[in-house]
């Protein structure tokens, strides 16, 4: 019996580990084939406008931070939109909050990636939020 539990037990293992494999090649194949120009990252970061307690972060202050953090870390160009977040709280209720999203095209590597996580941290840290969304896509550009 010892050893029909071992014999079953290696071969759970043996099909687990052939289940992680793929998974791993998937999240690792970052770039795209491109067509049409060179492959590189969006970025869309979400900042919502609203802090916990206190007066809705202003025109002024984002500009600020967008002056003061953003345009540094991407000398290169962004694009900045108007947004209406939505989201059910943990309360049950339903959340809805003035936000911007911040577009960036970029190329992947660490300094991108050290950037993006500063300016998320230091919007956080800043203005009081618990998060700002991060959505990263692969994409294909020419100028």
């Amino acid at each position: 019996m010892r050893n029909a539990s071992m014999l079953a037990a290696a071969a759970a293992i043996l099909l687990l580990s052939g289940c992680v494999a793929p998974i791993q090649q998937a999240t690792s194949q970052k770039s795209v084939l491109c067509g049409v120009g060179e492959p590189m990252v969006q970025t869309t970061l979400y900042f919502g406008l609203n802090r916990p307690v206190g007066p809705v972060i202003t025109a002024v202050e984002w500009q600020s931070f967008v002056d003061q953090q953003v345009t540094p870390r991407f000398k290169e160009g962004l694009s900045v939109f108007d947004a209406k977040g939505q989201w059910l709280g943990n309360d049950g209720k339903l959340a809805r909050e003035n936000s911007k999203a911040l577009m960036l095209i970029h190329t992947p590597g660490a300094e991108s990636e050290q950037n993006i996580e500063a300016l998320r941290t230091h919007y956080k840290q800043q203005f009081v939020q618990d998060s700002v969304m991060r959505v990263d896509t692969p994409v294909c550009v020419a100028f």
